[in-house]
């Protein structure tokens, strides 16, 4: 992930990520950001690649109101489409929160209003031990939402596909959404 984040920010792509815990990952797997325990100052690793990156990630970590959040990036990405914009919700199936998002706004944005729009969401998704309100992003339902390519829904099983994947979004001729079903572990 890092990786393909670094080689969009020195080609000049800038990325956006938001969600709870983002910053070092609900399942402690990202360490984008760590911070100073003396001062609290923060320090985003991906940031300093090269003096002159042409651009930069801008990693928040966000409240828990999927709704209103994934609202704001969704806008965000249309006003910035030269931004590679994510959501990832803390664990998939929070993503229930922000549905009405998704099926009024995301899903249906190309049929309704003739507007591409490039958003990403990560849904973390699997039975790891989290217990059933934390293990289904509900695969079936946004894979009845992708036809005439209106979402794009992918399940990467190795690391070089996610890279692949992150890059392709924003390097292809058109834009469509993207949802990545994410391990936890």
């Amino acid at each position: 992930e890092q990786l393909a984040f670094g080689t969009l920010l020195l080609e000049g792509t800038p990325v956006r990520f938001t969600g709870q815990d983002v910053q070092r990952g609900t399942f402690t797997h990202r360490h984008a950001v760590v911070h100073d325990q003396d001062d609290g100052r923060e320090y985003c690793f991906v940031n300093h690649i090269h003096a002159d990156q042409p651009a930069k990630l801008a990693i928040h970590n966000s409240f828990l109101s999927e709704y209103g959040v994934l609202g704001f990036e969704l806008g965000y990405s249309y006003e910035s489409p030269d931004v590679l914009c994510i959501w990832e919700a803390q664990f998939g199936d929070f993503v229930n929160g922000a549905q009405i998002i998704i099926d009024q706004y995301i899903v249906a944005a190309e049929d309704k209003w003739n507007q591409q729009n490039g958003v990403v969401l990560l849904l973390p998704h699997g039975y790891e031990g989290q217990g059933p309100e934390h293990s289904s992003a509900r695969m079936e339902r946004f894979l009845q939402t992708c036809a005439e390519d209106s979402i794009q829904v992918v399940n990467c099983t190795n690391p070089a596909q996610y890279f692949h994947v992150l890059r392709r979004q924003m390097r292809r001729g058109y834009r469509a959404p993207l949802v990545i079903f994410t391990p936890k572990s």
